[in-house]
């Protein structure tokens, strides 16, 4: 052979050598640092936190706590002790749930025009018409035996779930027990809250019970709302409705029953049939009273009359407004915040979350899905 052409071949092999070496120490690094790399935690997302499920923590089952609250709703509400105990002792504790229910942090600036864009776009208010288009019939109805507007209706699931595509990923059972025994102790309210969570879960083994539902089977938002309309399981109990007439309520897989129990709800908080949301509003300098204007929040309790006196200033079809209204403020972070007069219309969506802002977003996002139904 010949030594040149020889001696090649083993420099040759040599180098091949040499770059797999290398590859695999390389490889090897790589794996190790991927091995050691930490999940990333998914974030939050307007009034609805992020529905992606977290690890769950240890089950309450050894929590002397919760099994006398296990008790103590069984003799109450009649239900198996044992039943009780089981479906709270083997919820877990979900610390994710805990951090998502603190308040944003103080100073942090509310931004209408963001927020807004969180909720007002082109795939939701599409999904809104497909929505509105496939059950024309029972929104219909509902608006005729209820007098709530087939578009707030809309506009209350499309804000919730993107008409179901979003109903949450937690447990209600692990949610609902770690809200009733380890609401956050640093939250403002976190005493009063975590009364609202345990009668909440105390509604939701009702429920369960009474419909024969696995309580584990069930999932929600990180708060235990459940559905296409986000009811809270008292929600669930007080207002929603069979209007499909199958003998069952189905939040999850009925749109009759969804839409029936959402026009229910804002019957039951008093919707007024025929009365706008809210009208325009700007301002007399001269006689502008804005810390009265603004001192009841957003409860109506100025007159027309009234309104006018403290300087806010009407036009057309809001000077023959009967009833009260409320100077509603929008904030837009550095910007000039945005008002506008709401009605007692305005103010019965607030019930169904108790946000100037969530409501705004629930009207202006059915009127879209209208428009957009129109063309």
């Amino acid at each position: 052979m010949n030594k040149p052409r020889f001696k090649s071949i083993l420099i040759a092999l040599f180098l091949i050598a040499s770059q797999a070496i290398s590859a695999g120490a390389t490889t090897e690094k790589t794996l190790k640092k991927v091995k050691k790399k930490k999940p990333k935690t998914h974030a939050v997302h307007s009034t609805k936190r992020s529905t992606q499920p977290a690890l769950p923590g240890p089950l309450y089952a050894k929590r002397v706590d919760a099994m006398l609250a296990a008790d103590d709703i069984a003799q109450r509400r009649n239900l198996d002790r044992d039943w009780v105990r089981h479906a709270i002792g083997q919820s877990h504790y979900l610390p994710l749930v805990a951090k998502f229910i603190q308040p944003p942090p103080v100073g942090t600036a509310k931004n209408w025009r963001v927020y807004r864009s969180r909720f007002i776009d082109p795939v939701r208010t599409a999904a809104g018409v497909k929505f509105w288009q496939d059950n024309r019939e029972t929104l219909a109805r509902a608006e005729k035996e209820t007098g709530v507007p087939a578009e707030i209706v809309v506009g209350i699931i499309g804000v919730e779930t993107i008409y179901g595509q979003q109903t949450g990923t937690f447990r209600v059972m692990d949610s609902l027990s770690t809200l009733a025994f380890d609401f956050p102790a640093n939250h403002p309210r976190a005493k009063e809250r975590s009364e609202f969570f345990k009668a909440e879960l105390e509604q939701y083994l009702g429920l369960a019970h009474r419909n024969k539902i696995d309580p584990f089977s069930l999932k929600g938002s990180f708060a235990g709302a459940m559905g296409m309309p986000q009811f809270m399981p008292s929600s669930w109990v007080k207002y929603a409705v069979d209007f499909d007439g199958d003998g069952k309520v189905d939040l999850f897989n009925s749109p009759a029953d969804i839409i029936g129990s959402v026009a229910n709800y804002f019957k039951a908080f008093k919707w007024q049939p025929g009365m706008p949301t809210h009208y325009p509003v700007s301002f007399e300098a001269s006689k502008l009273n804005m810390e009265a204007l603004l001192l009841p929040d957003i409860l109506p309790t100025f007159s027309v009359d009234s309104f006018a006196a403290k300087g806010a200033v009407l036009e057309g079809t809001a000077l023959k407004h009967i009833g009260p209204l409320a100077l509603v403020e929008l904030q837009n972070g550095d910007d000039a915040p945005s008002y506008l007069a709401g009605t007692e219309n305005f103010y019965a969506i607030t019930r169904y979350n108790w946000s100037s802002y969530y409501a705004l977003a629930v009207i202006e996002l059915g009127q879209e899905v209208a428009k957009a139904m129109n063309k």
